[in-house]
């Protein structure tokens, strides 16, 4: 049992990578004792800012391992904790446990029925759009009997199949988050093959326009429906262009992302944190829902050092400390993923939108980095160092192999 050295409260994050990363290091640099339980190896395993790390290995499992951690009796030290989902798996598991959670830590003033409907793309999407929120247009896919249904005249190409809960398509994929389908033949066969590991998913069109046309809102929303904040953030690149993840945020107040993310929140019922991206078409000029989230995002790092520090904020509010509410933040700070980003400006280089100039007149500047800390290097050196020995392993066995075919050949 890893003791307490704080008489306030802990933080129990479930999940992440970066995201708990940035609140270990937030939170414990504020005196309050941080405990991770995350996947093994990821880059917030090798913080030394966390009190105790209760590192899982099995993804497909990791509900059933918080149920033993924090409500089979074993680790009193967490109790009365407060606690930080930062994976959809850790949303869920918070919702569907709530009641029994709520007997021994501290939660947020969440109704589970809506943060397991924020979980479901198709419930996001349809909530959004009797809201009167713009949507990309899309077609439900719960069996095989609703491909021949699909409208294409209505969904052109290229099309999104997306996860109608992306934990569960992540695990079934090895971490994919999506796939994209430029025909007819590309689209069966992604159906089918989700179908066949019985995933629900959806069709959507993809909007068109460049990744600078994202725009994130944050805010969190008491019981009383009072707001404690609100943020907005861009896009700059992304890896791959127009569906990967984002490799370089700036940020950047939109008032009107923040009025459709509130309208949107508000509408659907949701209480404690909440982040929704929207898209903005250059077809008509409206901001569309792509996606929501009710927990902190990869991207905490830049809110910490913009001046959002909502970790702080949330936490007092939970424990009923006073809060002190957040009214600006500084704007045009960035985050960058340096190797991302690089890969970013190699593949917008090809296709002829940035030059080598272009891309590094826009990152020479004082960034945030998500992962790097000189106090704390271990979370950049650890990876760094289990990738390089897989890709030094990889090389020795593809040299044996030409080696071993080499002989061969000589042998016949």
């Amino acid at each position: 049992m890893a003791k307490r050295t704080s008489a306030k409260p802990p933080v129990v994050v479930l999940g992440g990578s970066s995201n708990a990363l940035a609140i270990a290091r937030s939170m414990s640099g504020n005196g309050v004792d941080v405990y991770l339980s995350i996947l093994d190896k990821n880059c917030a395993s090798y913080t030394r800012l966390a009190k105790r790390i209760y590192a899982f290995r099995d993804k497909k499992r990791v509900q059933e391992f918080w149920g033993d951690l924090l409500l089979g009796g074993k680790h009193p030290e967490l109790q009365g904790g407060v606690l930080f989902p930062c994976s959809d798996d850790g949303v869920e598991f918070v919702a569907k446990n709530s009641a029994e959670l709520r007997k021994k830590y501290l939660l947020d003033e969440a109704d589970p029925r809506v943060h397991l409907t924020m979980l479901d793309k198709r419930k996001t999407m349809e909530k959004a759009r009797t809201l009167g929120i713009p949507v990309p247009q899309f077609a439900v896919i719960d069996s095989s009997a609703d491909i021949p249904a699909i409208d294409f005249d209505t969904l052109k190409f290229p099309l999104i199949v997306k996860p109608q809960h992306s934990h569960l398509f992540q695990k079934a994929f090895d971490g994919a988050k999506l796939f994209f389908a430029n025909n007819r033949d590309e689209l069966n066969f992604h159906l089918n093959a989700s179908l066949e590991k019985n995933l629900k998913v959806i069709v959507s069109e993809m909007i068109p326009g460049p990744d600078t046309q994202l725009g994130s809102y944050y805010t969190y929303l008491d019981k009383n429906d009072q707001t404690l904040f609100h943020y907005t953030k861009a896009v700059v690149r992304r890896f791959p262009k127009n569906n990967g993840q984002g490799c370089y945020h700036i940020t950047r107040w939109n008032p009107e992302v923040a009025e459709l993310g509130l309208r949107f929140f508000r509408g659907v019922g949701l209480k404690g944190l909440g982040n929704v991206e929207f898209k903005k078409d250059v077809r008509d000029g409206q901001w569309k829902l792509i996606e929501c989230n009710p927990r902190f995002t990869a991207a905490h790092e830049l809110l910490v050092k913009c001046g959002m520090s909502i970790d702080w904020m949330i936490y007092n509010h939970l424990i009923g400390a006073p809060v002190h509410p957040i009214d600006k933040f500084k704007e045009n700070m960035t985050l960058w993923y340096p190797r991302r980003d690089w890969l970013a400006y190699k593949e917008l280089e090809a296709l002829g939108e940035l030059t080598f100039g272009e891309w590094l007149k826009s990152v020479a500047k004082p960034q945030v980095l998500p992962h790097f800390r000189l106090t704390d290097p271990m979370p950049t050196l650890g990876p760094f160092w289990i990738s390089l020995k897989n890709r030094l392993a990889r090389s020795v066995g593809a040299s044996q192999t030409e080696d071993n075919a080499s002989r061969l050949a000589k042998s016949t």
